[in-house]
């Protein structure tokens, strides 16, 4: 099981169960590695095991969200992180009145692997969003958590009037790149930059922007975003959004990153609201 993780490598009771058994964490990911426990080591570090989420039974409504509704075929098990699972679904928390975005992040078998939270909200900005659409020309601050609630990016919307902007950085601060909104009219398109130079980018399939491929600096598609119908109850009463990422292959950073970014966060990039009330 592969994790983002700040505990030290080391030799840990087996977190698959096996009884009297140790297996070695080498700070990133437990290894195949593993030694009855009364055999321990001698240089073994003497500390608490480190606290991994219980494993989670697969949900047979996130696998049909994946197979039916987004045409995503079944595939092998991924690494178990928002980086390294080939397919993401993105299930927005239903709401009456959305005062706050929150997203719960999970692989293709509905095991939450990460969760998208809006952070920094005045009182002020959340009276705005329950009167009015106003909030949308706001400046919106997004946090991308893994399984432990540990921040692995920072996305942050300037305030806007006409085109988005998200500004990627990791927790520390250090930029990833930005993604930027390209026209207003037709079939909407965002660049993905960094370094100052263009990495991919997002093209919406239709004009409602429910559905995005999304391609490299050469044009190549590497993933795909599908907006998935969340129930005639939630569209109709609750502004949940619900979207399948489907990464066709390993990429590398910072293209990485920003894909991710932009499919967590595609709904707030783009303030789109089927519903007109946005």
């Amino acid at each position: 099981m592969t994790t983002q993780s700040n505990t030290p490598a080391g030799w840990y009771p087996d977190p698959h169960g096996a009884a009297q058994t140790l297996r070695y964490w080498d700070g990133a990911q437990w290894t195949e590695h593993t030694n009855p426990a009364q055999q321990a080591p001698a240089q073994a570090p003497q500390q608490a095991a480190p606290q991994f989420p219980q494993q989670q039974a697969s949900d047979a409504r996130v696998q049909r969200q994946v197979q039916k509704q987004a045409g995503v075929a079944a595939g092998g098990p991924g690494g178990g992180t928002l980086f390294t699972e080939p397919v993401l679904v993105v299930n927005q928390k239903a709401k009456l009145i959305e005062l706050t975005n929150e997203y719960k992040v999970m692989d293709q078998n509905g095991r939450e692997i990460g969760a998208v939270t809006e952070v920094g909200q005045s009182a002020l900005k959340k009276i705005l969003r329950f009167v009015s659409s106003l909030d949308q020309f706001m400046t919106h601050k997004l946090e991308i958590r893994d399984a432990y609630g540990q921040p692995q990016l920072v996305l942050t919307r300037p305030a806007k009037f006409f085109k988005s902007r998200v500004v990627v950085t990791r927790p520390d601060g250090s930029p990833v790149g930005e993604i930027v909104q390209q026209n207003m009219i037709g079939k909407i398109n965002f660049a993905m930059n960094a370094n100052g130079q263009q990495v991919g980018a997002i093209k919406a399939e239709n004009w409602r922007a429910w559905n995005f491929a999304i391609v490299d600096h050469a044009d190549n598609e590497v993933a795909r975003i599908t907006k998935t119908w969340e129930g005639l109850a939630k569209t109709l009463f609750t502004t949940a959004d619900n979207y399948v990422l489907q990464i066709h292959y390993q990429l590398p950073e910072p293209l990485l990153s920003l894909v991710v970014a932009t499919a967590l966060t595609v709904d707030t990039a783009l303030k789109q609201d089927s519903r007109g009330w946005g």
